[in-house]
């Protein structure tokens, strides 16, 4: 009643009391009694505000590409604020009186853009729809250097780029050359699988033909040892032949020597007795030949004797008439011819 109201302020709004264009109370989520005709309210959000954002660019490559993302930013320095923008609050209406409020998100936004653009500005297309995370580093970085953000008050606590899209003509090429490199890729991906079973199919092969190399090699080995073993038994064998011809030349030679020797002695014996007979028979050289007879039967054996006898016989023949002899006779000539030699001994036949 007479223009004395009551009003109460949440605890995410920061309110300024001006009367007579001085501030008289301000805090977070006041609540007081205000006289209206003189009275003024200045309200300033604490919490965060979320503002999206959408607009066009140009790259480097003269491509158009659609940038989307959101901003949050808050208000840092409210004297700041309320100094530049109008934040008086209409306490019957619950509304402001002015749209400086709406305008602080659209400025955060139209600098965020600038500096955006003069990124991409500098980007070919592909490299642009790639470059969401290094546009939002350095835009950040940026924004919190700029001056108009200080002297707004105000604090940008976060960037996002949800997308940056070309238009759509460009975007079905972009992906009509993205499908023919992937094709070309599972092609290329195919020809290596093939490229790649043909060169392990070639190890395959080439470990066998190593391995048949290696076993025909140790084979080669294997025979060559055998051949040095049987080229030695064949030396010692050889060697032994050789010692054993030695052996038989040298024992040729004794026998050659012995020979010699014996014919020498043969020859040396053989004159000793010509000379012997020579001696003899120059010593009986006028002797009568019934003497030397007598001489050559003294010392001979019976048996000879009487094969003598029987020849004077026998050259006597035709003065014989008739030559009987006994078994008895001729058993005693055989068996005991030394016994019918001896003096006394009587024989067994007769002659007439």
């Amino acid at each position: 009643m007479f223009g004395f109201r009551f009003v109460k302020f949440q605890p995410s709004e920061y309110v300024l009391k001006v009367q007579n264009g001085k501030v008289v109370q301000e805090g977070v989520g006041l609540s007081f009694y205000y006289y209206e005709p003189t009275t003024s309210v200045v309200v300033v959000p604490v919490s965060s505000i979320d503002v999206p954002f959408m607009f066009e660019e140009i790259t480097h490559d003269y491509q158009t590409v659609t940038v989307q993302g959101q901003l949050t930013y808050r208000i840092v320095d409210y004297r700041k604020t309320t100094q530049i923008l109008n934040y008086t609050y209409h306490l019957k209406k619950k509304t402001y009186l002015s749209d400086d409020p709406n305008k602080l998100a659209q400025r955060i936004i139209h600098l965020v853009k600038v500096l955006i653009k003069k990124q991409l500005e500098q980007m070919p297309l592909k490299e642009a729809i790639q470059s969401s995370e290094r546009l939002v580093a350095r835009t950040i970085r940026e924004v919190k250097e700029s001056e108009e953000i200080e002297k707004l008050g105000i604090e940008l606590m976060g960037l996002s780029v949800l997308a940056i899209l070309p238009n759509k003509e460009t975007m079905r090429a972009l992906e009509a050359k993205a499908r023919e490199e992937i094709l070309r890729d599972a092609d290329e991906a195919l020809y290596e699988r093939r490229n790649a079973s043909i060169e392990q199919e070639r190890r395959v092969k080439e470990n066998e033909l190593s391995t048949e190399i290696a076993i025909e090699t140790k084979k080669k080995q294997i025979r060559e040892t055998q051949l040095d073993a049987e080229r030695l038994v064949k030396q010692k064998q050889n060697e032994m032949k050789e010692e054993q011809l030695h052996f038989d030349t040298a024992l040729e030679e004794q026998k050659r020597a012995l020979i010699e020797l014996a014919v020498a002695n043969k020859n040396a014996e053989a004159d000793a007795k010509a000379y012997e007979l020579a001696a003899i028979m120059k010593s009986i050289n006028g002797t009568q030949p019934y003497v030397l007879q007598a001489m050559t039967n003294l010392g001979m054996e019976p048996s000879k004797l009487i094969a003598i006898a029987f020849q004077d016989i026998a050259e006597k023949a035709e003065k014989i008439g008739q030559l009987n002899i006994t078994p008895d006779l001729l058993q005693g000539l055989l068996s005991g011819s030394e016994h019918l030699a001896m003096p006394g001994n009587k024989g067994g036949g007769g002659s007439r």
